[in-house]
């Protein structure tokens, strides 16, 4: 399998643990230094990340669209369309949003180290 078809499986993986809220397998895929930038400019940490779903995020519908995958030796930068459904602590938090995932290869084993989301609105 080639690094963009890894990452691309990678990719559908870290989609499908969201929106099943598997915090076993989000752990598994994401880098102990990774760090992720929400629709709203806050920062997270890995450990901060898979905690929203012990703080009252609940999915209930969550896709990941036309993902185009670039790699540059042990870097991979994996860039798509997330459409998600969710609450969190009772708050709708639904929408359509750009995201970009970096991975890093370490030791032969992809994991994502950094994700970013940008609301998407029609101009």
């Amino acid at each position: 399998m080639s690094a963009e078809e890894r990452v691309r499986e990678l990719s559908g993986r870290w989609a499908d643990a969201e929106r099943a809220m598997d915090t076993g397998t989000l752990d598994e895929l994401l880098d102990e230094d990774f760090r992720a930038v929400g629709p709203v400019g806050y920062v997270l940490t890995k450990e901060q990340w898979l905690g929203r779903y012990q703080g009252g995020l609940n999915v209930t519908a969550f896709t990941l669209r036309a993902v185009g995958v670039r790699v540059f030796g042990d870097t991979a930068i994996a860039i798509g369309t997330q459409v998600q459904e969710a609450t969190h602590q009772g708050r709708p938090t639904e929408g359509r949003f750009r995201v970009t995932q970096v991975y890093l290869r370490r030791d032969d084993t992809w994991r994502i180290v950094s994700l970013h989301l940008s609301p998407q609105q029609a101009p």
